[in-house]
């Protein structure tokens, strides 16, 4: 990702897809507006999983082609303001991310704390909603993913998932999709890890689809399994062998 004087707050791609679901990608971007500077961080640190989901936009959008589904992706930094997390969350915007500290974030007042609401968290979740609330009233079948990615040692702990499904008490959406990926060998399946819904994580989700009764699902993709094209691509063909044939009917995959 490059940084510049400015950037679109989100951007929606195949906005009018045909499929049955939407994907979001909540940490697709590392952009800090110029006038932010580095929010008093090293370069390297913005290429780092505290800035965003490395790899996770790629997969998100192989998803949204193969699978004709509309894409909404922030395009400015979690550093700045975290999308996924309701407003009242004391990592909204976060002063500490994993051990790091975030200089341009400490101590901020209202004025600015209402400034990167409405610079970024506001048209992200906007957007969601108008492609949602659309579908909604079009009668169409619409089922929500999130696409994230998660650093493989956090705070000195290894995780040992290829990949996560992050889910609540509806499982019609992320129980094929965790049977599924528990049939295929070698993978080690997080379920509700590395994260879980009561970490607050699932905002996004809850906001858009749970509050319609919409079947959803968060995927979790250890970074390092999509650090570059080829891990990308078939991360993405696996999921799209997937939720290509859920049948939320029968909640069964088709053979």
């Amino acid at each position: 990702m490059t940084r510049g004087s400015d950037a679109e707050p989100v951007r929606i791609t195949n906005r009018d897809g045909r499929g049955a679901y939407v994907i979001v990608c909540d940490h697709a971007s590392n952009f800090i507006p110029a006038d932010m500077g580095t929010l008093g961080l090293d370069a390297s640190d913005l290429e780092r999983h505290i800035a965003w989901d490395p790899g996770a936009l790629p997969v998100a959008r192989a998803l949204a082609e193969a699978l004709d589904a509309p894409l909404v992706e922030s395009c400015i930094s979690r550093l700045v303001i975290d999308c996924n997390r309701p407003l009242g969350a004391p990592d909204l915007i976060s002063e500490v991310s994993e051990t790091t500290l975030i200089p341009g974030n400490a101590g901020l007042g209202d004025a600015e704390r209402a400034r990167r609401i409405a610079l970024a968290y506001e048209p992200f979740h906007a957007a969601i909603e108008a492609v949602v609330a659309g579908r909604v009233a079009a009668g169409m079948e619409t089922r929500l993913i999130s696409v994230h990615s998660f650093t493989p040692v956090y705070k000195g702990i290894s995780r040992p998932w290829q990949i996560g499904i992050i889910h609540d008490e509806d499982t019609r959406l992320a129980g094929p999709i965790i049977d599924a990926l528990a049939a295929r060998p070698g993978l080690t399946v997080g379920v509700n890890e590395p994260y879980s819904p009561a970490d607050r994580v699932y905002f996004t989700l809850e906001a858009h689809g749970r509050a319609r009764n919409l079947p959803c699902a968060m995927i979790e993709i250890r970074n390092d399994e999509i650090a570059d094209a080829d891990g990308q691509r078939r991360w993405a063909e696996v999921l799209i062998s997937i939720l290509g044939k859920i049948d939320l009917e029968r909640e069964v995959i088709h053979a």
